[in-house]
């Protein structure tokens, strides 16, 4: 296992309490595994994701551990952190079209992060350049602004940066949710690419578009409100799933070829629950439609096949 993460709870503090927007999730990531990370706005998929690499302003180490390799990680540590981030793990950021500095050029920026890193820039500059044009992307954008590149070449360039130094972890946080389709399906591929390469060794990808994740990734982890509800192959995740949120999530996403007259989409009723004071219990009991008086204690994540795993007690 690459990964290992162990009941890790992160809050959000604020001026009316603690925000448990990470709630005790235990999961594991293999070597040369594509996880994807699924769920509404607001279930924690950023949250985890930042967690595992940069506790930042308001976030709130509770416990927990997170295992790389053979070696815990210090995430309640920023300043530690910084020895393993870019070298062993890495991000590509929401929002990452935003994320290079608009007043470097790109070539300078990328120096003067391998400098901060004790690594000398230009023993890297060849590999650089040949990791652009893999992506299609010219020499020539070393010497410009990010202003002058359009959004998926932007993209495409921070996935490089990022990527620069083979860290054994990448997450990717909604790369194609800026993006236009054609552009999507092409980073999506890349991201796919860049594990047979062996630029990375696992990653995990983060967004609410599950069909992005179908196209790339190995397994899918579902959360809802902090918690984690299902966690399977992809096939199993689309084609089988058992949690009563994952099936809602699934029934939303339109198919190919079906009008609205042919099958009406169905939207998942209500709305999650406040993090500030959650209810006891199944988080989900409120809005699913097999709720029952189990609901009232929370179940636990457990397997319930081969690979398959689900909090939920119609199905434990």
């Amino acid at each position: 296992m690459n990964l290992e993460v162990e009941n890790l709870r992160v809050y959000y503090r604020t001026l009316a309490g603690d925000v448990q927007a990470l709630d005790g999730v235990t999961f594991g990531v293999g070597d040369g595994e594509i996880m994807g990370l699924a769920g509404e706005s607001g279930c924690g998929k950023s949250t985890l994701g930042n967690a595992i690499i940069s506790l930042t302003g308001r976030m709130k180490y509770i416990e927990g551990s997170v295992t790389l390799g053979s070696a815990e990680l210090p995430i309640w540590d920023f300043d530690e952190m910084n020895h393993h981030r870019f070298n062993d793990l890495s991000i590509i950021p929401q929002y990452a079209m935003s994320a290079m500095n608009p007043t470097r050029k790109i070539g300078k920026m990328v120096g003067e992060l391998l400098d901060s890193k004790g690594v000398r820039h230009k023993e890297y500059i060849p590999e650089l350049k040949r990791r652009f044009e893999l992506v299609g992307l010219s020499q020539d954008v070393l010497n410009m602004y990010p202003i002058e590149l359009s959004g998926g070449m932007k993209q495409r360039a921070v996935m490089v940066i990022s990527t620069l130094l083979d860290p054994s972890l990448l997450i990717a946080d909604e790369i194609t949710s800026a993006l236009d389709v054609s552009t999507q399906k092409a980073v999506a591929e890349m991201l796919v690419e860049f594990r047979e390469r062996g630029f990375v060794k696992s990653m995990i990808v983060i967004t609410h578009d599950i069909s992005i994740l179908y196209q790339v990734a190995d397994t899918i982890l579902v959360m809802y409100a902090g918690k984690l509800a299902e966690k399977a192959s992809a096939d199993t995740i689309i084609n089988s799933p058992r949690h009563p949120y994952t099936r809602l999530l699934i029934s939303s996403l339109p198919e190919v070829g079906v009008t609205y007259t042919g099958k009406r989409l169905t939207g998942i009723a209500g709305t999650p629950p406040a993090l500030l004071n959650p209810p006891e219990g199944c988080r989900f009991r409120d809005r699913c439609p097999f709720a029952y008086e189990k609901c009232l204690e929370e179940p636990p994540f457990v397997e319930i096949a081969p690979g398959h795993q689900t909090a939920c007690w119609k199905e434990i």
